[in-house]
């Protein structure tokens, strides 16, 4: 299974009938594909739109139907419209139950960076900030380390942060990691993977219980 693949159905198990959940840009926005049958999530885009469907099939794309990022959505029954006022009115409001959000790097105190990509032009955050203020919940979905092999779950990030100590789940292509104030705790680990593999891979110390739970394929 694909790794993005892979965690975007894990994200999809994070969720309850009926939560309002608002899901970052890129990876995160593919857990929208995998939510259970006989579940109801309320997904926002922070474009403007409430009820965001699956992404619809290649060739079957509306070109005025985008999510925040750019990419093509469908709508479900009840999906609402509104402008940028309204809808931080909702993320500001405490109206979300649960935020997923990509990062750039994580740390074991919850602390999130993932706007700043050094000696690159970025136009600024976005409504990061907002998002993880916001929410009840948040969720980081990302791939463990970055291109060049190098953890992004670190003891303390370097780089400028989104928000302090807000993160409360990390879900990666290699593990599902609990953010608690004694630490980080190894809760999953997916398929093909092993304990010290994650801990190599992870800057900052884990917890690992006796008996860490194995998903087959992430929560297939």
């Amino acid at each position: 299974m694909d790794k993005r693949e892979m965690i975007g159905k894990r994200i999809a198990q994070e969720f309850e009938d009926g939560d309002y959940v608002n899901l970052g840009i890129g990876l995160p926005t593919l857990a929208v594909n995998y939510i259970p049958e006989g579940i109801r999530v309320i997904f926002q885009s922070e474009n403007g739109m409430l009820c965001v469907g699956p992404s619809p099939d290649e060739g079957c794309e509306d070109q005025d139907m985008i999510n925040a990022g750019g990419g093509f959505i469908s709508e479900l029954k009840g999906a609402s419209f509104f402008d940028s006022a309204l809808s931080f009115a909702i993320i500001r409001g405490g109206h979300i139950d649960a935020t997923v959000l990509g990062a750039l790097q994580v740390d074991a105190q919850g602390n999130l960076a993932n706007w700043m990509i050094p000696g690159k032009m970025v136009p600024g955050m976005g409504g990061a900030m907002d998002l993880v203020t916001g929410a009840r919940k948040v969720i980081v979905a990302m791939e463990h380390v970055d291109k060049r092999g190098n953890p992004k779950i670190l003891k303390e990030c370097n780089l400028p942060l989104t928000a302090k100590a807000k993160v409360s789940l990390i879900i990666t292509d290699m593990a599902v990691i609990e953010v608690t104030p004694e630490g980080l705790v190894l809760k999953e680990i997916a398929a093909g993977t092993t304990i010290a593999e994650i801990v190599s891979a992870t800057e900052a110390e884990l917890i690992i219980p006796e008996h860490p739970h194995m998903i087959g394929s992430f929560g297939h």
